[in-house]
């Protein structure tokens, strides 16, 4: 699920910053009067009440001072510096955490793709080795195997491997299905097919 990064301020603090910023860069000099609450509104577009609750802000940080009767004056210009500044500080702490938070949410995501590219990885895989496990095996017998010149059903190789002989090539002749009473013998080439693991152990059973 994404992540929201996003951080909407309320419409009266983006006033108040705004006019904080306009008395920080000397469009508004301390001692100045700010118009009135309407056609600040106005010049905003945003309601009455915006208005007085931006001001009120602004008048809590000692950047404005309010005077009943009298409407509200610029106070300092080093405070409204100051809230600026702050302001600016937080939002690139806030823009920082953002990018954090949509690096993390990147993350998931790759480790999503990665995990779903894993499954389908294993299936192909499945899918390969049962195709697979029909096509016979190769194992040469030399002279320095062990077992020489004794039968398959002496050898109980069914047992012992997993795997099931399917071809014998014998002096050039290739035997299908040899029989129980087949002799295994040097230079023979055996054909057989089994599990994952039967490949190895038919090595290990002839050359350990």
């Amino acid at each position: 699920m994404s992540l929201k990064y996003k951080i909407e301020r309320p419409l009266y603090q983006q006033i108040a910053l705004k006019l904080a910023q306009q008395v920080a860069d000397g469009t508004y000099q301390e001692g100045t009067k700010l118009h009135a609450r309407s056609t600040l509104a106005q010049s905003f577009g945003v309601s009455a009440e915006t208005t007085r609750k931006a001001v009120q802000v602004l008048d809590d940080l000692g950047i404005m001072e309010s005077y009943h009767g009298s409407g509200t004056l610029v106070a300092s210009k080093e405070k409204a510096q100051i809230y600026v500044r702050q302001f600016k500080d937080k939002e690139t702490i806030e823009n920082m955490r953002n990018n954090l938070l949509k690096s993390v949410d990147r993350q998931q995501e790759e480790w999503q793709n990665f995990g779903e590219l894993l499954n389908e990885l294993v299936a192909h895989t499945r899918q390969s080795y049962d195709l697979n496990s029909f096509l016979p095996y190769e194992l040469e017998i030399t002279e320095q195997a062990q077992h020489l010149d004794r039968t398959i059903a002496d050898l109980n190789i069914w047992q012992a491997t997993g795997a099931t002989i399917v071809g014998l090539m014998h002096k050039e002749k290739m035997l299908v299905s040899p029989g129980p009473y087949v002799k295994i013998g040097k230079n023979d080439l055996i054909y057989f097919v089994g599990n994952e693991y039967s490949l190895q152990r038919m090595r290990d059973f002839f050359y350990k």
